[in-house]
């Protein structure tokens, strides 16, 4: 039995490959608002350590916008061209430049 909270497990999973909030969802059988809250902290911890927190931000299909104020969060629409097609962001960890 793995006794590693949900939070261990997406930031192992992270450093293994870039994953989207629907990704982890369904990995670990939690809601969409729980997956970034997850990675919000996971991001936190990360910040302490000798590894890094990547992000691929959201990105608009329609015009390409992916200047969101905050990419650990679920836009629900582009605030340059205001579609709804938004391209999830992904999560990657990875060992910290130097």
């Amino acid at each position: 039995m793995d006794t590693r909270t949900t939070r261990e497990r997406i930031a192992d999973r992270l450093r293994q490959s870039a994953a989207t909030p629907s990704e982890l969802c369904t990995a670990f059988e939690i809601a969409r608002s729980s997956a970034y809250s997850h990675l919000r902290h996971v991001a936190k911890s990360v910040d302490s350590s000798d590894e890094q927190f990547l992000v691929r931000p959201p990105r608009c299909e329609d015009c390409g916008f992916e200047d969101f104020d905050d990419p650990i969060n679920e836009p629900s629409r582009c605030p340059s061209c205001k579609s709804e097609s938004i391209v999830e962001p992904a999560f990657k960890i990875g060992p910290a430049e130097k």
